[in-house]
């Protein structure tokens, strides 16, 4: 295509929306008008599920729940007034406890403030939260903020040795829905271990964000925890950025979480435009189904030129991928959807893999993310006539161009600048484009049975180490890893005892193993003489 005629389809396809100042830009996308038409009776279907979702219809049908993260920045959707009551309340909730944390009216036992936050959360419960703090925080926030965001001991000890000396004086938020999340709950148990070691009363410093009357709720309930805030059943764990799960940690940090919620709000007014040109979640839907040719061909590289929007990526896999990453579609079909979302910040990707993307396997679509604001102020030139904002600008162009001259196909989405109207409304954004793309394609965006058979495997292999560990004490003699499994009644899992072995002994859980490491099966597992193997 010529300049004149590339120049033309630019025009052509530029979406702007004067309210939020953004601007889509899908003329890199190789579709044409007879594409688009196409896909007509398909974005109208995906139009009337979505209206239908918004008005309160059963979205997630294996739960039997309904799916209302928009109402959360429109309370006026809510199908009913409890609902909607509800959502103003929590927030308002979270305005009052963030001000008397932030004035010291709330307080912990031996300091006159709070100095430090410590979000335990995992998955959804992290994501939104990271990114969050990682885009719009405050240079100096009010409050610090830390994660534990996993069951790995040393990413746990690495936290709390930070720590240490402000333990006394940090703000502790368990983030769980049922309150049974093992990686969160065993984050609780460590934390709160930690506090006893200095002699500390963990309940005036915690906070738990759950589901009501789940067994978190409870608990924080009878121990007398510092406060609770409500997750609703309605919304998942990838789309609770603007619930308690990521809105209390926002406020907390003084970030302006009113206007995440307006921005968000703002452009869900835009994605509900049942037109595909004049909404932008569609004509990102729309660019991805062609990409992928609706059945998952392609991944989606996310390239933020914006430091503070670099886990930005990392929000989307779990955003995208949880959601549309599925088996079966909706008539039981196996399908095998899902697209892969990977990314890092421009222009590191320049130093990293963008010579892959330009000239290595296509098996992909990039979606470049522009921010037109350098910085607050006058930018110093770092050589005659051009400063640094200049050289991020023109190498994300010349990227962008370079992957058009080598027929990759890519989206640029630009915003004036990051701030909280501008996070609120790129959540927005991508959390339309997923349940419009989940309907084009017949899944379900709001399940994730993939998860939960992870999570039953993962308890599974914590009973067979149960198991194994009761028959090596009543054994009363070192047995070989096929006796052992023989024994439990798992032959058919030798291989999985071995290394529930392996990780016991070399963490002294009071297991042996005496031969040769390299020879699995020549080894004999004992447990010792005081039976400390659990």
């Amino acid at each position: 295509m010529d300049s004149a005629a590339l120049w033309q389809r630019y025009q052509d396809w530029l979406y702007y929306h004067e309210g939020l100042d953004f601007y889509l830009d899908v003329s890199r996308m190789g579709f044409d008008d007879a594409f688009v038409e196409a896909m007509g009776p398909k974005f109208d279907k995906a139009f009337q599920d979505m209206d239908a979702l918004e008005g309160g219809a059963i979205a997630n049908p294996d739960e039997n729940r309904m799916v209302g993260h928009y109402w959360l920045r429109d309370p006026n959707l809510a199908p009913t007034p409890e609902l909607r009551q509800d959502i103003i309340d929590t927030l308002a909730q979270i305005e009052t406890f963030t001000a008397q944390v932030h004035s010291g009216e709330v307080h912990p036992p031996a300091s006159a403030k709070f100095t430090d936050v410590l979000s335990i959360g995992i998955g959804g419960s992290a994501l939104g939260p990271q990114f969050v703090k990682e885009a719009i925080s405050p240079i100096f926030p009010p409050l610090a903020i830390h994660f534990i965001d996993n069951t790995d001991p040393t990413g746990i000890d690495n936290i709390l040795a930070k720590l240490k000396d402000r333990l006394s004086s940090t703000l502790v938020l368990v983030i769980s829905k049922s309150g049974g999340t093992p990686e969160t709950r065993n984050g609780m148990i460590e934390v709160q271990k930690a506090y006893e070691a200095e002699n500390l009363d963990f309940a005036p410093h915690f906070v738990a964000i759950t589901g009501q009357d789940s067994n978190l709720d409870l608990r924080a309930k009878a121990e007398g925890w510092l406060a609770s805030f409500p997750m609703y059943d309605w919304v998942g764990g990838r789309t609770s950025e603007l619930s308690a799960v990521g809105l209390l940690p926002a406020a907390l940090q003084g970030i302006d979480i009113r206007q995440m919620l307006a921005g968000a709000k703002e452009m869900d007014g835009a994605t509900r435009t049942p037109e595909i040109k004049k909404n932008p979640a569609a004509l990102l839907c729309l660019s991805w189904y062609f990409a992928c040719k609706g059945k998952a061909e392609k991944d989606m590289v996310i390239l933020p030129y914006k430091d503070s929007l670099l886990l930005f990526s990392r929000y989307l896999q779990q955003l995208v991928m949880e959601s549309i990453g599925k088996e079966k579609d909706l008539d039981g079909n196996t399908v095998y959807q899902g697209i892969a979302v990977y990314g890092n910040k421009g222009s590191t990707d320049q130093h990293a893999y963008v010579q892959q993307l330009r000239e290595g396997v296509p098996n992909f679509f990039a979606t470049f993310i522009e921010v037109l604001e350098d910085r607050e102020g006058i930018s110093p030139e770092v050589e005659a006539g051009v400063t640094s904002g200049d050289y991020l600008s023109g190498l994300l162009q010349g990227t962008r161009e370079a992957l058009y001259e080598n027929n990759r196909d890519s989206i640029t989405v630009t915003i004036r600048q990051v701030n909280p109207y501008t996070v609120g409304a790129l959540i927005a954004l991508y959390e339309r484009a997923v349940g419009f793309y989940a309907s084009l394609v017949n899944i379900n965006a709001y399940h994730q049975p993939g998860v939960e058979a992870g999570k039953k495997a993962a308890a599974a292999i914590l009973d067979l180490q149960t198991r194994s560990l009761l028959v090596l004490r009543e054994a009363g003699k070192p047995l070989s890893v096929s006796e052992l499994a023989e024994k439990v009644g798992a032959s058919e899992q030798v291989e999985a005892i071995y290394k529930i072995m392996r990780h016991l002994q070399v963490n002294q859980r009071g297991v042996i193993l005496e031969g040769n490491l390299g020879q699995p099966s020549s080894l004999m597992v004992s447990v010792t003489g005081d039976g400390q193997g659990a």
